[in-house]
């Protein structure tokens, strides 16, 4: 009833529209500079925006909506389950505008409406909903989210075990492997922790030394001198509680977190234990605590705040933890306690300092590996019948090329489009067999290498993402579509519809004779499907060349041919992976905004929402005025309102 009413109250009318949409764009600027002035500036521009964009919607793209949609996406029919209904009714709702997102970037891709449609939108139409749809994001109050209080990764929990008393990282090996999904896990089961009270044990029984035993150097840096009588001890142990903690808990402890230790210090002395073994039993306590698991805010703030920065030991946590996966050094520590990390000029150089250490490691294998989907490659299953080559040794070379082409870019302060397009890899013998260029380096080292073949380089031509995107016996043009996409340009892809079935499963008389690539196209024959390998299809088929594992091919697993040509949006047409890379890497705007969105909610830890987006754009311009440079997105987003700040929680 809501669609119909408002298609019987208003008909489409470009007229409107442009004069909307110009009030609209015009406030969006208005906006920008009200920023930078009082804060009442900003509310009355935020109600001006607020009201044009309902009179855009009411004029404009209500209209839209009715005119080109509401047949597949109304009340009576929901193709691919996706349905306009309730957004309409409440179109600026926060809730709905992953919806407005993805119905644009099917409308500006000019896979909606479909082709056999009645009626299709001219491209200025088109524009007009684009720039609608991109407002809804400046009508987010100014907001960093909340810190989010997370508990310490595997890999960060044993970093800072080794950093903190110089034991092997391996001793949290046995610790269960996290399952991530949209962010951090923050629950500790009773298994979990009766784990963490063995892993305490096991450090702590390399740091205290037995009675009568020589100190360690660790036990020497913790306990410089042990006390003349036993009616020192209880000050022997505050100082050792407050040296440890202070390490620990990334700030310095209260004095009520010092008491609890020291209650645990003095249950045992009250039993007659050693020294050592009271002081053993309070470390452990210290290990198992929350302040130390969990990366939490600083103490409470002055009553009535709503939003307050960061303090300086938070921030040295975040910065740490976010570049080298493990706790704040020596140096972070004194510019906390001096209260001068958040200074820009002082924080920009702890950034230039942090990512120039060789631990900047963990930005990869923290971020970045995830960011391309290869974190797993090690337990992918491959045929190994097809692909005996794929060991171990080569799978973590395949990972390690990836890790140091980002490394390269990274510490040379490159563009990120070297990312996509490069003339240059790392390879070692084993990974140059996969490049069929076998003289180009020996030996299981990986060194640089300089590429003659222009289809080669960046991350698209990789082996290991070739790997993660494929089957474990064959290729996969659908997987290769959407990861450049979704993981490259920051595209939405919906799910497949239902009861669709796969490759494998199509009548073996019909498809004896065909390509994948034909095969795959006969998934175009339900419009449904169409809508999305029309775009996905042809990036998959670009890549084509390279078979499962990375290998150059002129042939698929069917014998046929491969066709590696393609038609992109935009008249783009391409006929070698090289040509399809060019393309890819000429959305340099595109694929910098999805990587500052993702470090951005990767350094938050959550996902990003509502004023975020806004964040993420002004971060984007800056980077591009900066030359794309990835050293300049790293330090955009740790220098960002969000990383900066927090909203108090309700």
């Amino acid at each position: 009833m809501v669609l119909r009413r408002a298609a019987r109250a208003r008909s489409w009318r470009p007229g409107h529209t442009r004069l909307a949409v110009t009030a609209l764009v015009t406030l969006l600027a208005m906006g920008s500079a009200a920023a930078l002035a009082a804060e009442p500036a900003v509310e009355a521009t935020s109600d001006a925006l607020r009201a044009s964009a309902r009179q855009a919607f009411d004029h404009d793209i209500s209209p839209f909506v009715m005119t080109y949609c509401e047949r597949c996406h109304g009340e009576n029919k929901r193709k691919g389950d996706f349905t306009f209904v309730n957004a309409l009714k409440d179109p600026f709702a926060v809730a709905y505008r992953p919806l407005w997102k993805l119905a644009i970037t099917k409308i500006h891709a000019q896979d909606m409406p479909p082709e056999q449609a009645e009626k299709q939108p001219a491209e200025h139409e088109r524009a007009v909903i684009a720039t609608w749809v991109a407002s809804l994001k400046h009508l987010s109050p100014r907001d960093p989210g909340t810190f989010v209080i997370r508990r310490l990764s595997k890999v960060e929990y044993a970093n800072s075990l080794h950093d903190l008393f110089d034991v092997d990282p391996q001793i949290a090996k046995d610790l269960p492997d996290e399952i991530f999904g949209a962010g951090y896990t923050n629950t500790i089961s009773p298994l979990l922790m009766e784990e963490y009270l063995l892993v305490a044990g096991a450090v702590l029984d390399q740091v205290i030394a037995p009675p009568g035993a020589p100190p360690t150097a660790a036990q020497l840096r913790l306990i410089p001198a042990l006390p003349a009588a036993r009616s020192g001890t209880a000050e022997a142990a505050r100082a050792i509680a407050a040296q440890v903690a202070r390490r620990a808990y990334r700030r310095p402890p209260t004095a009520g977190e010092l008491d609890v230790l020291l209650k645990v210090f003095a249950l045992a002395d009250a039993r007659g234990a050693p020294f050592s073994e009271a002081v053993r039993l309070m470390l452990k306590a210290v290990l198992v605590s929350p302040q130390f698991l969990f990366i939490t805010p600083d103490a409470p703030v002055a009553a009535g705040a709503t939003i307050v920065p960061l303090g300086d030991h938070q921030l040295a946590a975040r910065l740490s933890y976010l570049l080298w996966a493990t706790m704040p050094d020596d140096e972070l520590d004194r510019l906390a306690d001096a209260g001068t990390l958040h200074q820009p000029a002082v924080l920009a150089a702890q950034v230039r300092r942090l990512l120039a250490d060789p631990r900047a490691r963990a930005l990869f294998d923290g971020f970045g590996a995830q960011w391309l989907g290869i974190d797993k490659l090690a337990d992918k299953a491959f045929d190994e019948r097809k692909f005996p080559q794929m060991t171990r040794e080569l799978r973590t070379a395949m990972y390690d090329e990836a890790r140091l082409l980002f490394d390269s870019v990274l510490r040379g302060d490159r563009s990120v489009r070297e990312l996509i397009d490069c003339d240059y890899t790392f390879l070692n013998g084993p990974l140059a067999a996969v490049y069929g260029i076998p003289d180009a380096a020996s030996g299981p080292q990986l060194r640089r290498v300089a590429l003659r073949d222009a289809n080669r380089g960046g991350i698209l031509a990789m082996p290991a993402i070739l790997a993660m995107t494929s089957f474990p016996n064959r290729t996969s043009p659908v997987k290769r579509g959407v990861w450049v996409l979704e993981q490259v340009l920051g595209e939405s892809t919906p799910p497949p519809p239902p009861n669709v079935p796969p490759l494998d499963k199509q009548d073996p008389a019909k498809v004896a004779h065909l390509t994948l690539r034909q095969r795959t196209e006969l998934h175009r024959s339900d419009a449904v499907c169409a809508s999305c390998h029309k775009i996905l299809d042809p990036i998959g088929f670009g890549l084509e060349n390279f078979d499962a594992i990375g290998r150059w091919r002129t042939q698929d697993e069917a014998g046929g041919a491969v066709d590696a040509s393609g038609e992109l949006p935009g008249d783009q047409r391409f006929t070698s992976p090289a040509e399809l890379k060019r393309i890819i890497a000429g959305r340099q705007d595109d694929f910098c905004r999805n990587l500052t969105g993702r470090l951005l909610a990767y350094a938050l830890c959550r996902q990003l929402e509502g004023y975020d987006e806004v964040v993420v754009d002004q971060l984007t311009a800056a980077i591009a005025n900066d030359g794309y440079r990835l050293q300049s997105l790293v330090m955009a987003v740790v220098t960002s309102y969000p990383f900066l700040n927090r909203r108090l929680a309700d």
